[in-house]
């Protein structure tokens, strides 16, 4: 029975960084995929639907422009974007199985093995592994990660079938663009396939939202913005929806609504893709000698440590945010943990996250919705992309920076959204300072290169520091800085206090 110290199951964003964090403390790892290695970090997911939104935007970019000169766009052929997002998926899974291979090379001190086939913790301490061909081997571990990961969830009485109802896992199954397709869900996989589709051009996409509003747990005015966007782009959002039924007739998916006011409608269109959340990985994985914890969220842990000593859980098997970002965080946390002297528990605090909308969203830390529902008083600015000169130069001024400090002298930063052109490359330096639990003054005194989208931030610490180029007062329509005080605005015209 080979003997490792320790089995990393799953090898998609978590259990990979898991793995190389454990070869640092020079251990022998065993890492076990039971499908694809990247898992959703690559195939049907992160790396694989952000594919499909820069081609479809790039796309619609083009489009555009030969739309002012009266030309037409030629055809894409799906095919073709479809290689090009599987050239994208197979060039990050080669470059992570060739640092696998390498570390097996004598010439490195790294030791590493990977297996792929169905892991089973049979007690643990041991793990068996079945190969595609049925073969069996159970192997010795010191220690276990369970990085599993998720899958699509499912609804009773909707029929997945792949090729008329689809998941996100279906989109592959695709050989040209649909005419009609409809989405359910206005969740952010949800609202990122609506994107990508009417990006294109050639599909008609209608959206399914039982809310007032898509993406419910963002303030209004960065749904605002998405929502416009959307329906300038051609896209039907079905508001304040119940679907009663969806089912394929004659070739086609028929849905049936009922909204608020208690009229049906009914609506067929060439495909639906589902997109209601997911669901962790969790059958199957462990015999009744292992008494892992778990619910239907998936494994409960502390700080990565399930209820078996000597057994961890990262990534979307747990019920922590499912980001490719933060599995890779909890699965070196979980190694750290095992092997390191560090007694750090994880911080989820300044979080970075991206919405590929149309614009792109970034954020880290709270919106506005969730300071208000810890009843904290705050301040905050917003300055529109119309006053930073680098989107000037690119024509992309669609967009806002918003900052959310603490409605005191220190000016503690609480959260910042950013709704626009390079939006994702606007936040990092506000994430370092949250985690530092740091002011937003140094942001202000920061020298940034111009012409730069961050100098939009720079502009919005001046503002709240009392010292802007960009006067509130003076440009109401782009710039605005208030402080929500006992539940209601105030504007403030200049960050020395001077109240209006």
């Amino acid at each position: 029975m080979e003997k490792y110290d320790l089995c990393v199951i799953g090898a998609g964003p978590s259990g990979y960084a898991a793995a190389m964090r454990a070869l640092d403390y020079n251990k022998k790892v065993l890492l076990v995929e039971g499908k694809k290695l990247g898992g959703a970090g690559l195939w049907n997911g992160a790396l694989s639907s952000k594919t499909w939104w820069e081609l479809s935007r790039q796309i619609s970019t083009v489009r555009h422009h030969l739309n002012l000169q009266g030309k037409d766009m030629p055809r894409i052929r799906f095919k073709e974007v479809f290689n090009e997002v599987l050239n994208a998926t197979n060039m990050r899974q080669a470059q992570l199985l060739s640092q696998i291979q390498y570390a097996g090379n004598t010439d490195f001190d790294e030791n590493i093995t990977f297996k792929e086939g169905k892991a089973f913790i049979d007690t643990p301490h041991t793990v068996k592994i079945t190969s595609e061909d049925n073969s069996e081997e159970i192997i010795e571990t010191e220690h276990i990660i369970i990085a599993t990961g998720s899958r699509p969830r499912q609804l009773p009485d909707i029929k997945i079938d792949e090729e008329y109802i689809l998941s996100s896992d279906g989109i592959e199954h695709l050989r040209d663009f649909p005419k009609s397709m409809v989405i359910l869900g206005a969740g952010v996989i949800g609202c990122e396939y609506a994107t990508v589709f009417s990006n294109f051009g050639y599909t008609k996409v209608h959206l399914i939202d039982k809310g007032d509003r898509i993406l419910p747990f963002e303030d209004p005015d960065v749904v605002n913005r998405i929502e416009n966007n959307f329906e300038k782009n051609n896209v039907l959002i079905h508001r304040k929806s119940r679907l009663i039924r969806m089912e394929v007739v004659d070739d086609r998916v028929e849905y049936e609504l009922e909204y608020h006011n208690g009229r049906k409608q009914l609506f067929t269109v060439e495909k639906a893709l589902v997109s209601v959340g997911r669901v962790p990985n969790i059958e199957n994985l462990w015999s009744e000698n292992v008494p892992i914890e778990h619910d239907n969220r998936g494994i409960i842990n502390d700080d990565t440590r399930t209820s078996v000593p000597n057994i961890h859980a990262v990534g979307d098997i747990t019920s922590d945010m499912a980001l490719v970002n933060i599995g890779e965080l909890e699965g070196r946390h979980a190694v750290d943990q095992i092997y390191g002297s560090s007694n750090k528990e994880l911080n989820y605090k300044n979080v970075s996250t991206i919405m590929f909308l149309n614009p792109e969203v970034a954020g880290v830390g709270h919106n506005e919705q969730q300071v208000k529902e810890k009843g904290v008083d705050y301040r905050v600015v917003t300055l529109d992309y119309e006053c930073i000169p680098r989107a000037i130069a690119r024509q992309l001024t669609d967009g806002f920076m918003k900052i959310i400090v603490t409605d005191d002298q220190d000016m503690k930063i609480l959260g910042m959204r950013v709704v626009g052109f390079s939006a994702s490359a606007s936040i990092e330096a506000i994430a370092l300072l949250i985690h530092m639990n740091q002011g937003i003054e140094q942001m202000a005194e920061l020298v940034h290169p111009h012409p730069s989208i961050t100098e939009g931030i720079q502009e919005c610490a001046r503002i709240l520091c009392g010292k802007s180029i960009l006067k509130p007062h003076l440009l109401k329509e782009h710039v605005t800085c208030k402080a929500w005080r006992s539940g209601e605005y105030v504007d403030l015209l200049k960050l020395n206090l001077i109240e209006e």
